[in-house]
C-alpha cells in the first residue's frame, strides 16, 4: 500500500565507492542487493554523502465498501509516519477496478487537510504544467493486471510527522453468471498494526448468497474472515494483525492477492425491481423464470501461423470443452481460416452426441498455418447462418450468433479494417450478433471490438497465459445462453426523462438489466413499465409500484443519482457514430464535473503543502495515455501505445562511435545519450549490424551523470548478461538498463550491447524531444490501404502520421521490459529509412558531440 520512492541519484564516484564494496559479490547478486536497499540516497554534487533512510511506519489502512443495491462506494483510508530524522516523500498506492471511477482524494498533515479537485482535463493540464518544471510529483492511474488499474501519488512528509491518505473510488457491479463481484487487491509491502477490509451490502430485493475468500487464504487465515447476514443485508470483515499478515507461501512473506467477496439477489418474477431515491430511480431487470432460447452458432476459429505452439494448443482444448456444452436444440458450424477457409460441414448441424464427437475429433485436428483472411471467414459465418435460416432449418424462436477468434491481423484479402467493417455490417444487417475473442496482445483489438459493437456483439481481449483456457469458456459461458433478445424497456414520456440505454440486443442468463433515469414528479406512487423482448416467450407490460429505500447506514447519499450519472456516462463515453460524437462528450465531461467523476475526459488536481523546493504547487490524478519507449537491439526503437493498443518501430544504423540523443527535457534538465557500437569487423558502406554500447544520464537539477557500460570499467555501472537495472529519478522518469550478448556460433563471435526502456515518463514535460522523447506524449496517426507483403505473414500499409504519408510494414520486435532472457513479441508498425516520417526532422538532426552533450 505505501512505499518510499527510490531516489537513486548516482554520480561516477558514487558509483564506484558502491560497486566496490559489494565486489565481493557476483554482479547478478549485486544487483539484487542494490534493489534490496534500493531506500539508499546519494546526494551531490557540493559533497558526496550518504545515508539510509528509516523505513516509513505503516499504522493503519483500512478499506470499507458499501454496496446500495449494486451501487459501490469504497473508501481506503491509510495512515503512515515518517520515521527518519529528515523529511522524506511518502508515497500512496492502491489498485482498483478499470470500471470504477475516483470521486476524492485527500492528505492530511499537521491538522491540515488537501484534497483534490476534479477539473477538465485539458485545463488540469496546463495548471500542473506550469508546476511540474519545480519538482513537484503526479498521481497517477495506470494499467496493474488485467481487469484493475494501479493509482498512486505522493507526499513530502516531515520528519517524525504522519500523513493520512483517503481514496474513494464508486462503481456499478455488473452481475455475471449470475453473481456480483467485490475485489480488493491486497499488497502488503510490511506488516500493518490495524489492518482492515470490510463491506456493507444492502439489497432491499434480499440476499440469495454471499461468500468471501482471497487468494492468499490459508487455513489459518480463513478463520479471520467474519459474515454477518440478515434478508437484506451484510457484513463481510477481515483483520489479520501484523503477524497474521505474514505468510509463508505469499511473495516476499506478505500476504498478496485478492480479497473476493461474491453474492447475488433474490428474484422476483416479472418485471424486475424499481427503487427510488430523492427523484431518481433505477430498475433491475433479470426475471428468473426466463427459459433459454435456443441458438444457432457458428464458431470462426483462427489458424494462421501466429496461433501456432501454446495458443492454438489451448484453443482447441478451450474448443472441445464447449462444445460439450451445446444443447441438443442448438445448431452449430465450425470455420476454420487463415488465407483460405475450411468448414468443417458446409451447413449448420443439430448439436446430438454423434454430431458433437464428431466435431472434437475435427477440432482436435486443426492445425496453424497461412496468412490471416478475417474478412473472408467471417461473411463465409454470415452466409451460412443465413442459408439456415433462409430453408427453415433451425428453430423460430431461437437466436443467431458467430463467435469468432483470432489472435491477429488481416493479412491476406481484405486488409483494411473500415472496409471489413464495412461489409461485415451490410451483409449481416442486424440479423445476428457477433462476438469477438482476441488472443493476446499483438491482436487488432480495435477492429474485433468496432466489428462486435456493429454487430450486436462485444468482444473480449484472452490474455496469453495457463489459464487462457478458462477465459475462452469463461467467455463462452458468459454470452451463449440468450433468454430475450431485442429487449425494450419503456417508461411514459411524461412520468420519466434522462434515461440511459433502454434498449438491449441480448439478455444473458445470468445477467442483469440496468436502466436509470429522472421522475418528473417525485410523488408519483407508481410506474407503468412495459418490456417487450424476442424469446420463447413474449414480452409483456405492467403496472410496477417503485419503492422507496432506506437503511440507515447502508444508503450513502442519493445512490440513485450516483448511479444514473455513473451509467450515463459510461454509455456516453461508448458513442462511436460521429454525429453524435461530440454532443456525447461535451454531455459526458459536464456529469463528470457535475457529480466528481475522474473520468477519461477528467483529472484530479491535489494541491499539495509548501516545501522549501517547490513552493505550492498542483499533482494530477489522471487516466493517462502515455507512449511507452525503448531503444535495444540492432537499434530497434519501440513506441508502444497502450490506448491504442498498437506500436510503432523503426531502425537507425550509424558508424560506430555516434552518439544520439535520445530524450532531452530542458525544463527538468533530463538528458539521455546513446553511443553505437558495432561487431568487431565494421565495413563501411555494407550493412553491419550495430547497436547501442553505451548511455549517459544527465540531469542538471540533480547533479546526476552516471555512464552506463555492458562491459568492466573502474568508474562506469557494470551490468553482467542477463541483468538490468532500474532507476527512479523523483518527480522525473523511470527506467530500465538491460544488457545483452548477441552471440554468432557460426562465426565464434559475440557482441554486448544495451536495451534502454523507458517505464515512467509523465512527470516531463510536454516539450520533451529527443528520438524518444517526442514520443511520450502519444502520437496520432491512421493506417490504411494494409496489403499483404513480400515476405509471408507481414502486411504493408499507408500511414498518415505528423502531416506525412509514409510505407509502413507490419513487424514483430522484441521487448525486454518485463521478461529480460526471453522478451516479450510485440508487433509494430515498422518505418524505413532511418524512421523517416515517424520522427520529427531526420535521424542525423539527433547526433550530438559526446555522451554528455546537454
Amino acid at each position: 500500500m505505501f512505499e518510499t520512492p527510490c531516489l537513486i541519484l548516482l554520480a561516477l564516484i558514487t558509483c564506484y565507492v558502491f560497486i566496490q564494496a559489494f565486489s565481493h559479490l557476483s554482479p547478478c547478486l549485486f544487483l539484487l542487493i542494490f534493489s534490496f536497499i534500493s531506500k539508499i540516497s546519494f546526494f551531490f554534487p557540493n559533497h558526496v554523502t550518504f545515508r539510509v533512510l528509516e523505513k516509513v511506519e505503516v499504522n493503519s489502512v483500512r478499506v470499507a465498501c458499501t454496496v446500495t443495491s449494486r451501487f459501490a462506494r469504497t473508501v481506503v483510508t491509510s495512515k503512515a509516519l515518517n520515521a527518519a530524522n529528515a523529511s522524506q516523500e511518502i508515497g500512496f498506492e492502491m489498485d482498483l477496478p478499470k470500471t470504477a471511477f475516483i470521486t476524492s482524494f485527500s492528505m492530511s498533515m499537521d491538522g491540515h487537510v488537501y484534497a483534490g479537485e476534479v477539473k477538465e482535463k485539458e485545463k488540469a493540464k496546463k495548471q500542473y504544467e506550469k508546476a511540474v518544471s519545480k519538482g513537484q510529483s503526479a498521481g497517477l492511474v495506470k494499467v496493474s493486471g488485467r481487469t484493475m488499474e494501479q493509482f498512486s501519488m505522493s507526499v513530502n512528509v516531515a520528519a517524525k510527522s504522519s500523513v493520512t491518505f483517503v481514496l474513494i473510488y464508486e462503481e456499478l457491479l455488473q452481475r455475471t453468471l449470475g453473481q456480483y463481484e467485490i475485489v480488493t487487491r491486497v499488497k502488503v509491502e510490511q506488516p500493518v498494526q490495524e489492518f482492515q477490509i470490510t463491506a456493507d451490502i444492502y439489497e432491499p430485493q434480499g440476499i440469495a448468497f454471499v461468500e468471501a475468500t482471497a487468494t492468499f487464504l490459508t487455513n489459518e487465515l480463513l478463520n479471520l474472515v467474519e459474515k454477518t447476514t440478515t434478508d437484506t443485508k451484510a457484513h463481510i470483515s477481515f483483520s489479520p494483525t501484523a503477524e497474521q499478515q505474514r505468510c509463508a507461501q505469499c511473495p516476499q512473506g506478505l500476504i498478496n492477492g485478492d480479497f473476493i467477496i461474491k453474492y447475488d439477489v433474490k428474484r422476483e418474477k416479472g418485471f424486475g425491481e424499481i427503487q427510488v431515491v430523492n427523484g431518481y430511480f433505477v430498475h433491475f431487470f433479470s426475471p428468473p423464470d426466463l427459459a433459454r432460447v435456443p441458438k444457432n452458432v457458428v464458431f470462426v476459429i483462427d489458424r494462421s501461423i501466429s496461433m501456432e505452439g501454446k495458443k492454438m494448443a489451448q484453443t482447441r482444448d478451450a474448443m472441445v470443452s464447449i462444445l460439450k456444452d451445446l444443447h441438443e436444440d442448438d445448431h452449430f458450424g465450425i470455420i476454420q481460416f487463415d488465407d483460405s477457409i475450411s468448414n468443417w460441414k458446409e451447413h449448420l448441424t443439430r448439436a446430438t452426441e454423434e454430431n458433437i464427437s464428431a466435431a472434437s475429433h475435427f477440432v482436435r485436428s486443426i492445425k496453424a498455418r497461412g496468412a490471416t483472411d478475417i474478412n473472408a471467414a467471417v461473411l463465409s459465418a454470415v452466409n451460412m447462418l443465413k442459408r439456415k435460416r433462409q430453408n427453415d432449418n433451425v428453430p423460430e424462436r431461437s437466436v443467431d450468433m458467430i463467435i469468432l477468434l483470432t489472435d491477429g491481423n488481416p493479412s491476406f484479402g481484405e486488409t483494411s479494417a473500415e472496409k471489413i467493417q464495412e461489409k461485415v455490417r451490410l451483409a449481416n444487417a442486424g440479423a445476428m450478433s457477433l462476438f469477438s475473442l482476441g488472443f493476446g496482445n499483438d491482436v487488432d483489438y480495435s477492429l474485433l471490438d468496432v466489428l462486435s459493437r456493429e454487430n450486436k456483439g462485444i468482444a473480449r481481449r484472452i490474455f496469453e497465459g495457463s489459464d487462457a483456457v478458462v477465459q475462452l469458456k469463461g467467455f463462452y459461458e458468459e454470452v451463449s445462453n440468450v433468454l430475450l433478445s431485442e429487449v425494450d424497456l419503456r417508461y411514459p414520456d411524461n412520468a420519466v426523462s434522462a434515461l440511459t440505454k433502454n434498449r438491449y440486443s441480448q439478455l444473458f442468463s445470468g445477467s442483469e438489466i440496468v436502466v436509470a433515469g429522472r421522475l418528473n414528479e417525485n410523488d408519483v406512487e407508481n410506474i407503468l413499465v412495459e418490456v417487450s423482448g424476442q424469446g420463447v416467450r413474449n414480452g409483456h407490460e405492467a403496472i410496477k409500484k417503485k419503492k422507496h429505500i432506506t437503511g440507515r447506514g447502508y444508503v450513502f447519499g442519493d445512490f440513485t443519482e450516483r448511479l444514473w450519472a455513473y451509467l450515463t456516462i459510461q454509455q456516453l463515453l461508448e458513442k462511436r457514430c460521429e454525429s453524435e460524437k461530440d454532443e456525447a462528450i461535451a454531455r459526458a465531461l459536464n456529469i463528470s464535473l457535475q457529480y466528481s467523476f475522474v473520468t477519461p475526459l477528467t483529472s484530479m488536481v491535489v494541491t499539495k503543502p509548501e516545501t522549501e523546493d517547490t513552493g505550492r504547487s498542483p499533482s494530477i490524478a489522471d487516466k493517462l495515455t502515455e507512449a511507452v519507449s525503448a531503444v535495444d537491439g540492432d537499434p530497434h526503437f519501440i513506441i508502444e501505445l497502450p490506448d491504442r493498443e498498437d506500436a510503432l518501430c523503426f531502425n537507425i544504423n550509424d558508424r560506430p562511435g555516434t552518439v544520439y540523443n535520445l530524450v532531452r527535457d530542458q525544463k527538468s534538465g533530463f538528458v539521455v545519450n546513446g553511443q553505437i557500437v558495432s561487431k568487431k569487423t565494421f565495413t563501411p558502406q555494407a550493412k553491419n549490424n550495430t547497436y547501442f554500447g553505451r548511455f549517459a544520464v544527465t540531469h542538471r537539477k540533480l547533479g546526476l551523470c552516471p555512464n552506463f557500460l555492458p562491459f568492466s570499467s573502474s568508474l562506469d555501472i557494470r551490468l553482467t548478461n542477463s541483468c538490468s537495472l532500474t532507476v527512479s529519478l523523483r518527480h522525473t522518469v523511470k527506467f530500465r538498463i538491460i544488457r545483452h550478448t548477441k552471440i554468432w556460433k557460426k562465426y565464434h563471435d559475440q557482441q554486448d550491447y544495451l536495451g534502454f526502456y523507458t517505464l515512467d515518463s509523465h512527470h516531463l514535460s510536454s516539450s520533451v524531444h529527443g528520438l524518444l522523447g517526442q514520443f511520450y506524449h502519444g502520437v496520432e496517426f491512421e493506417v490504411t490501404d494494409s496489403h499483404p507483403g513480400e515476405v509471408e505473414g507481414n502486411s504493408n500499409a499507408i500511414m498518415y502520421i505528423k502531416g506525412q504519408t509514409i510505407n509502413v510494414t507490419r513487424h514483430w520486435e522484441k521487448d525486454f521490459s518485463r521478461d529480460v532472457k526471453a522478451g516479450k513479441n510485440v508487433l509494430c508498425w515498422f518505418a524505413n529509412d532511418d524512421g523517416h516520417g515517424l520522427i520529427d526532422g531526420s535521424a542525423s538532426d539527433y547526433t550530438v558531440p559526446h555522451l554528455f552533450t546537454f
